[in-house]
């Protein structure tokens, strides 16, 4: 394994706040200069989006093409059971376990979602990440309010691009009912430098955003991305063998 960067960085925020643009930046960021300042290397990212919309369109099909029941959503696009936002962590561990098989060294895998009160919050879904990404991880929370969340929401839906991961959005109503209450600062309070989870010290940093540095990006981004990953790095190094 190296140590030299993660194996595994959790990016967990509020929608919007400012996770795929911290994507982006390591994305374009070549990759010795990715290692260097950041301590990320060739990137693989693992986000649920993709999977959440994919239940959207079957769900859609099922009902307008086959005239069969929903699978997984309401008409009005919300889970029928609060196990499929669960369901959804699981399927991100599997994707990790099938391409961690296949996958020779020097990569850093990236699994990113948000998770709100109303469904159990982070609390709940890292229960049900497998301790082996737990015990590679280390975690970045970007920080921001519920009402930046909703502006930047509201000023990067594209209307004509639901899907995508750069340009999708939330009606406010389901925004405020989902996402509102988040449990990140409960959920982080034992420690402030490490999250127990099923007996493993996770290190984590709040990466603060409410300058929304991220969305303008260049060089302001990628110091504050060293400073906070520098951090954590070192955190990640020092933390208590499982």
């Amino acid at each position: 394994m190296s140590e030299t960067f993660f194996p595994v960085l959790i990016l967990n925020a509020r929608p919007a706040a400012g996770k795929s643009e911290i994507i982006h930046a390591l994305k374009t960021t070549p990759v010795e200069e990715r290692i260097a300042r950041f301590h990320i290397g060739l990137l693989h990212i693992l986000d649920d989006f993709p999977m959440i919309w994919a239940w959207f369109e079957e769900d859609h099909l099922l009902e307008t093409v086959f005239h069969q029941p929903r699978l997984h959503t309401t008409a009005d696009s919300y889970f029928l059971t609060t196990d499929l936002w669960h369901l959804l962590i699981a399927r991100l561990s599997l994707e990790y376990e099938k391409w961690r098989r296949d996958t020779p060294e020097g990569h850093t895998a990236v699994l990113e979602f948000s998770r709100g009160g109303e469904h159990g919050g982070y609390e709940a879904a890292y229960k049900h990440l497998s301790r082996e990404i737990l015990s590679l991880a280390a975690c970045l929370y970007v920080d921001v309010t519920y009402e930046e969340s909703l502006r930047k929401n509201r000023a990067r839906f594209n209307p004509e691009r639901p899907d995508s991961i750069l340009e999708h959005g939330l009606p406010d109503e389901k925004l405020e009912r989902l996402y509102r209450e988040d449990d990140w600062s409960s959920f982080s309070s034992g420690n402030p430098q490490y999250l127990s989870i099923q007996d493993i010290q996770v290190p984590y940093v709040n990466f603060e955003n409410a300058d929304d540095v991220t969305s303008n990006g260049g060089e302001a981004l990628h110091q504050r991305l060293e400073e906070s990953l520098g951090t954590l790095w070192s955190l990640w190094q020092c933390r208590p063998a499982v």
